[in-house]
């Protein structure tokens, strides 16, 4: 591949063209929003010229809901000798393109698994997709050239090709991403008309729960209403959960001994469903989940503070393998979550404490 053109510089067209020009791709940028693909270009994703002529791959990075139609529309005009889309959801646009009578030998559908709260040519990044799964959904029609073209794409992005059926991919992303994004935004709901003082106690569960909440509400209704059936499907299985649950709490409530047994069993089974789903959940570079250690530091908010932790955990000849930051409530400081491999953590504490950090059980 030496050119491509980007039509939609979002989020996920704009790192895409960023990742490609940086590897000394031509990138053609096109947006119905002029200063968007004129702030893309002024970030280095590649030119606003139009090419001479039909480029080798063209990528359209636009909503859902318009995906069919711009892609049609390209494929129209001959702008590249393959064509892919990055859309969220895989079955619809593909059979809008066949209602509309498109040859679609010449195009792949794919969905890059990756994304940010924020949204716009200012949030992207080169390194976006580095290391995350990137779906691909060929049919029998598709061009062996095409998906070629789409790998070596992939590949360009340092991301992980996953071979899918269109519509398996739409349940799966019901599942691992449209439905998680509305259950976050429902528990963030709960926040907006709380109490102050109960809104001071929020922890870093809350946070972790509502982190994607804060995504941009248009981009997800555009989304979902791409994807109703199989969030649909999922919500259901939940809402189904949420009402034995609730039974079982109120089960606990009660002053009868069985009831309150059955409401105990309630609970449990519910927690214990989650352990065994949660332990499915991909570990670090997508292998299977791994036990860790979790060494509890006291820092400070001041500049380099992390940095130093880190610096001296390296000292110690130990690997982080993830951290979290939790802040204190009213004070400039915080705790620091480092989980390491079982067999460091008491290498790692009694290297911390050598160090003069202060290490909480």
């Amino acid at each position: 591949m030496r050119t491509a053109a980007v039509i939609g510089t979002g989020l996920v067209g704009t790192s895409a063209a960023l990742a490609l020009a940086g590897r000394g791709i031509r990138v053609h940028l096109v947006d119905r929003d002029a200063s968007s693909a004129g702030t893309a270009a002024a970030l280095g994703a590649g030119t606003e010229e139009a090419p001479d002529g039909p480029v080798d791959l063209a990528i359209i990075a636009v909503p859902p809901a318009y995906t069919a139609s711009v892609l049609a529309d390209a494929m129209r005009d001959g702008v590249a000798r393959g064509y892919l889309d990055v859309a969220s959801v895989k079955g619809g646009p593909r059979r809008e393109l066949e209602a509309l009578g498109v040859d679609l030998t010449p195009y792949i559908g794919t969905h890059p698994m990756a994304g940010k709260e924020r949204s716009g040519p200012l949030a992207a990044t080169a390194d976006l997709f580095e290391g995350r799964p990137w779906v691909l959904t060929p049919t029998r029609d598709t061009d062996t050239e095409v998906l070629n073209l789409a790998l070596e794409l992939v590949a360009l992005c340092r991301a992980v090709p996953v071979v899918m059926d269109a519509d398996a991919h739409d349940r799966a992303v019901a599942l691992v991403s449209h439905t998680p994004q509305l259950i976050s935004s429902m528990v963030a709901a709960r926040l907006e008309e709380a109490d102050e003082t109960a809104v001071r106690l929020c922890g870093q569960g809350i946070r972790d729960v509502t982190r994607i909440a804060a995504s941009d509400p248009r981009m997800w209704v555009e989304i979902l209403s791409a994807n109703p059936g199989p969030v649909a499907d999922v919500l259901a299985g939940v809402a189904t959960d949420l009402d034995e649950t609730v039974r079982a709490l109120r089960g606990l409530q009660s002053a009868d001994e069985d009831e309150r047994r059955a409401g105990t069993e309630g609970i449990e089974d519910v927690l214990r469903r989650g352990n065994a789903g949660r332990v499915r959940v991909p570990g670090k570079h997508g292998a299977a989940p791994a036990a860790y250690e979790i060494v509890a530091v006291l820092i400070s908010d001041r500049p380099g503070e992390l940095a130093r932790i880190f610096a001296d955990a390296g000292l110690a000849g130990v690997n982080i393998e993830d951290v979290r930051i939790e802040h204190a409530t009213g004070q400039q400081a915080g705790l620091v979550q480092l989980m390491v491999e079982p067999s460091a953590a008491p290498v790692l504490s009694a290297a911390l404490s050598d160090r003069g950090w202060s290490i909480r059980p």
